[in-house]
């Protein structure tokens, strides 16, 4: 039987663990007001500085799930408080950078900050009782959107008119009142499993995944029929799969593949693959014809400043949908919610080809979406613990949050090739046509369908066979 949750004060947990989100989501966005900046501030070239927004993408990804294994085995809260540590380092290093060395090595700390997110979604899992849990993996979960929200128009707001160091100083003193609110609110969660380190495993996963990363984030720059992007990729399906051998026959295994190929798990994974790839296509398309001049005949001529304020009431809304959807999957199970976060999506992409023109268009573009999304990231978690033991349940989220990692990376990949490809010539300068930039809301539109589709598939649960009833823990791996 599975023990009962730690006692503890909800609504403080439930306080800190959106905090946490939002401070976490916030440091990735942070410096997209800079980037036409940087490489005048660390004197570099524009190729260069692309490696601030990639090594963020690569540290997190690969940190990620050894956090989440670490998380299970030595407790949620303390491997929440040891990712704080890089976070808070990697704002100071990236406040004082003069240079692009010391800013990439600030931005990869930040990174590895991220598996805040997915410990305490799995932390929630330990401390509340099963009728708080529902909401709160909502709330948390759409957190992140707040995170974006707040993020691109504050940080324009302080690019355009205050030193661009204050962004990381204010992020570092977020990030340390926010550790400070774990230590103090969240109570201390157990190891849920027994078993070693897989170091093996951890080092093969990181391999692999920067191979794939990197190829798909860098492909365009190289050339996707480079023999360094292809290298890179081939190196990745030989090393994942090598990876994958050592998994299964491995005692104690950095991800249980086993527990992953469960049917619910496996599909769920699937699905956030391709909800990140949607979820990320939109953000991309949105902000660039915000900014382009309207002599182009179909861009809208904003400042950064005033792009990024059109967007956020988009991110808030994920927050605001986030009780709604927490309702609807405990009345008729999180596959019911994923699918319908999937069609809304999927309608706010469609809707793109009747209000691309307008502000006001995009503007109901992007909540649609984003409505979608908040749906979308609040069922996941909860299907995956529905379908894993106590004692995976941080690997679990950590490993599915890296798939929306890799879905959004492939989707920047393939929506940076179709606007790369068709383009059209104003004077000078080269820049993406408007069909362009409908094919990729086109194509985010597929990948919305294609997410629906993929959740019907879904094993059929009642309702509450979910996060809420968490599947019964199996013996520990060390002991199997």
């Amino acid at each position: 039987m599975e023990e009962p949750p730690i006692s503890a004060r909800p609504n403080g947990v439930v306080t800190v663990m959106a905090a946490a989100g939002i401070v976490a989501s916030l440091t990735q966005t942070l410096v997209v007001p800079l980037i036409g900046q940087l490489p005048t501030l660390l004197h570099t070239t524009a190729s260069n500085a692309s490696w601030v927004i990639t090594v963020t993408l690569l540290a997190g990804a690969v940190t990620t799930p050894v956090m989440g294994r670490l998380g299970d085995l030595y407790g949620k809260r303390r491997m929440m408080l040891i990712c704080a540590i890089p976070l808070i380092l990697g704002c100071v290093v990236c406040a004082v950078a003069g240079s692009l060395t010391p800013m990439i090595i600030g931005r990869g700390l930040q990174g590895m900050g991220m598996g805040l997110i997915p410990l305490g979604i799995s932390a929630l899992r330990d401390v509340l009782p099963p009728h708080r849990l529902g909401p709160a993996i909502a709330l948390m979960s759409s957190s992140m959107g707040i995170g974006g929200a707040l993020g691109l128009p504050l940080a324009a707001a302080v690019a355009e008119y205050a030193n661009w160091r204050v962004l990381f100083w204010a992020t570092a003193v977020l990030s340390v009142a926010v550790a400070g609110l774990i230590w103090l609110l969240l109570p201390a969660t157990p190891a849920t499993t027994r078993g070693r380190v897989d170091v093996v495993g951890a080092l093969g996963l990181g391999v692999g995944l920067v191979c794939l990363l990197l190829g798909f984030s860098k492909g365009a720059d190289w050339g996707w029929s480079s023999g360094l992007t292809l290298g890179l990729l081939a190196a990745a399906v030989v090393v994942l799969l090598a990876w994958g051998w050592w998994e299964l026959r491995n005692r104690d295994p950095l991800v249980d593949l086993r527990v992953t190929a469960r049917p619910q798990v496996l599909l769920t994974n699937l699905a956030s693959i391709v909800v990140g790839f949607s979820m990320y296509a939109q953000s991309l398309i949105v902000i660039q014809i915000l900014q382009l001049p309207t002599a182009t005949g179909y861009g809208l001529g904003q400042s950064m400043l005033a792009a990024g304020l059109w967007m956020a009431p988009s991110g808030l809304m994920m927050m605001i949908i986030s009780p709604i959807g927490a309702r609807l999957s405990a009345a008729r199970g999180p596959k019911i919610t994923l699918i319908v976060g999937s069609l809304i999506m999927a309608v706010g992409y469609g809707s793109s080809l009747a209000l691309l023109g307008s502000t006001w268009g995009l503007l109901i573009v992007t909540c649609l979406c984003n409505i979608g999304v908040g749906f979308a990231y609040g069922a996941m978690p909860a299907l995956i613990m529905g379908a894993v033991p106590l004692s995976d349940t941080a690997a679990a989220n950590s490993f599915n949050s890296l798939m929306r990692s890799i879905g959004t990376t492939v989707s920047a990949a393939v929506v940076g090739v179709v606007l790369s490809q068709m383009t059209v010539r104003f004077g000078p300068v080269t820049l993406p046509s408007e069909t362009g930039f409908r094919t990729g809301m086109l194509i985010g539109c597929v990948a919305a369908v294609v997410a629906a589709a993929v959740t019907m598939t879904l094993p059929a649960r009642r309702a509450e066979a979910t996060a809420a009833a968490p599947a019964e823990s199996p013996v520990p791996a060390a002991n199997r």
